[in-house]
């Protein structure tokens, strides 16, 4: 099985970086003029290293000068195994401390450690060199070989003893998901004839193919991918942890530059705030509120003044909650590891990992990262969903948001024991038994408020709750456990039923008396003034319309049950004499006016009793019930 790895160089400037490549690729990384006159490594460079029984390295090779560490940090932002490079005649210098502490808060796994130029000196010096080495790495984070390799690149000493060491390394670092969403951080740009615009950079995770649509974060670019190389070799798709080449159709060189990231999936979106727990190194001043840093995640690097949870961040202190709001936007995913550089002087003086690319803006401060940062999906998850609150937490954000991959959320959501799942949005067992107290909370009020309502309309309680879709799925667990009743397009607690008071069954009376002597003309709230006032006729003759005893025409016109069929038979008897009746004609029949004709007419349309033909009508499929 083939096993593909980013190998980065780390170390001083002039300690033998770029020379060591060459002496174990024969490619000179050094690829510009400026780089060859001054005779150090200003920017990026890359080769391809063969290790044997199967496994490739890209190596990237970085540079050590102070004045070039954030390209440094650019690059090693996809190290599988760093080879940390060390002169014999100088040993751990400056750059060496900066560079070890940028790969660890980086969350580089493993390394080696090559000390270079060892023909230059003498072996009890080389004893000494070794022992300061094991000192400074015995409190790294990183997992070292066990031993140190003294190479020169000018004799070749021990070049085939540290290809060995590299391939042991690679054999146990830890492979990229291919099955991850697809992400390339751009480290370089630059147009081709022929090509059209190329970008280059280490696949972090996922594949991307040769036809596939690609976007640029940030921004709105999109484009195809014409073409994909890794190391001047044409292939078909693009694999994680190799130095790979896109060439992009559609895409201007001026819509892309170094950190723009590329990407396939639509969950990827940019930020400019970012919840991240941070680690300050000892030696650097406390951050404070407002403080201005330098934030460098992929490739990219952006000003970003931070809010502390705490008063300050401590130096060497225990991680802690920091949120980042960035001057330009970046893109990042949950466990992202970056690095913060103090704004002036330009110093590395900590790092970071990323909890949450997307907090809610209120709260102000990050809250509850720890949990939210745990390694265990479940916990993660469960704390997520908390802290959405009544939003909710859309499904689709959680690959980037939270680093679960949408084929493990319904296990994980089983898993819960009350995480609820609705309409592509999770809410915790918190958020619906509140959404539940809520609703029942809404219908009594309602009941108490409307005793002669059937219920409270469910569009009413809906706007009760944040989430519609989580209002509807409450509404029917309310209904399946017998809290609540659905009628229709309304909902009232099981106990409820409305009735009248004595008071009320004898104006009821009166109206339904009143409609039984207006007979073919019916009766209005406001033409019952004389009983009641409109707005109270209007409930009691709704309540008796629920009842059966009565029935509304159009918007506000009220018949006596018996009355209106009396009326309906008279209607459908001329339409059987003549073959089909105009308004006309119905005038003489029942002498109503068309003030009361038309309405009556149009409803006899809608309840399909009546079918209109030009200016008559005829019978409809609801008449054989008269």
């Amino acid at each position: 099985m083939s096993r593909h790895v980013v190998i980065g160089t780390a170390g001083h400037v002039d300690h033998g970086k770029t020379a060591l490549v060459k002496a174990l690729t024969g490619v000179d990384a050094d690829r510009w003029e400026e780089e060859k006159r001054r005779g150090i490594t200003i920017d990026l460079g890359f080769a391809r290293l063969d290790l044997g029984e199967g496994v490739t390295a890209s190596i990237v090779d970085v540079p050590g000068h102070e004045d070039f560490v954030r390209n440094m940090v650019a690059g090693a932002t996809g190290m599988d195994v760093v080879m940390l490079v060390i002169a014999a005649d100088e040993g751990v210098m400056p750059q060496t401390n900066e560079h070890l502490a940028i790969l660890q808060f980086l969350g580089v796994c493993s390394g080696l450690v090559a000390i270079t130029k060892c023909d230059l000196v003498e072996e009890e010096w080389l004893e000494l060199v070794e022992d300061d080495i094991t000192q400074k790495l015995a409190v790294s984070s990183i997992e070292w070989s066990p031993d140190a390799y003294r190479v020169s690149s000018v004799t070749g000493r021990g070049v085939e003893e540290l290809v060995a060491g590299l391939n042991e390394a690679a054999n146990t670092a830890k492979l990229r998901s291919e099955e991850d969403l697809f992400r390339l951080p751009v480290d370089r740009a630059f147009s081709i004839a022929g090509a059209g615009t190329v970008v280059t950079g280490t696949t972090w995770t996922g594949t991307v193919s040769v036809g596939d649509e690609v976007r640029l974060l940030p921004g709105e670019a999109k484009a195809r991918v014409r073409g994909i190389e890794v190391h001047d070799e044409s292939c078909t798709n693009a694999l994680p942890g190799r130095r790979t080449a896109l060439a992009l159709a559609g895409l201007s060189r001026s819509e892309v530059e170094r950190g723009t990231t590329v990407v396939a999936d639509s969950g990827w979106r940019p930020t400019k705030t970012v919840d991240a727990l941070v680690t300050l190194l000892p030696e650097s001043r406390p951050l404070t509120q407002r403080s201005r840093v330098r934030f460098h995640l992929g490739t990219a690097e952006v000003m970003a003044r931070l809010t502390p949870l705490q008063a300050e961040v401590e130096p060497g202190a225990e991680r802690a909650a920091v949120r980042f709001r960035l001057e330009a936007p970046v893109v990042c995913r949950w466990g992202d590891h970056g690095v913060i550089r103090s704004y002036s002087p330009v110093t590395t003086i900590g790092g970071c990992v990323v909890v949450d690319p997307f907090p809610a803006p209120k709260p102000r401060r990050p809250l509850g990262l720890e949990a939210r940062a745990s390694a265990e999906p479940l916990t993660r998850l469960v704390e997520f969903v908390r802290a959405a609150g009544e939003q909710g937490l859309d499904v689709e954000d959680l690959p980037v948001r939270i680093g679960i991959s949408l084929e493990n959320v319904d296990a994980l959501v089983d898993a819960s024991g009350g995480i609820l799942q609705v309409g592509g949005r999770l809410f915790s067992q918190e958020v619906v038994a509140g959404a539940r107290i809520a609703t029942v909370a809404a219908i009594e009020a309602y009941h108490a408020a409307n005793p002669l309502e059937p219920g409270l309309p469910r569009d009413l309680a809906r706007k009760k709750i944040t989430s519609e879709s989580l209002a509807d799925r409450v509404q029917q667990m309310l209904a399946d456990d017998g809290a609540i009743a659905i009628e229709g397009k309304s909902l009232r607690v099981s106990s409820f039923q409305a009735r009248l008071s004595e008071d009320q069954l004898d104006l009821a009376e009166k109206l339904k008396q009143e409609l039984v002597n207006a007979g073919f003309e019916g009766r209005t709230p406001a033409e019952l003034g004389h009983i009641l006032p409109p707005e109270t006729a209007t409930d009691l003759l709704e309540f008796l319309v629920r009842e059966g005893t009565t029935v509304r025409v159009r918007k506000d016109r009220y018949y006596e049950k018996d009355e209106l069929a009396r009326l309906v038979r008279v209607v459908l008897a001329e339409i059987d004499r003549l073959g089909g009746v105009t308004p006309a004609e119905l005038r003489e029949k029942t002498g109503l006016s068309r003030k009361y004709l038309i309405p009556l007419l149009e409803w006899l349309d809608v309840q399909s009793i009546t079918v209109r033909k030009g200016d008559s009508r005829a019978a409809g499929p609801a008449a054989a019930d008269y």
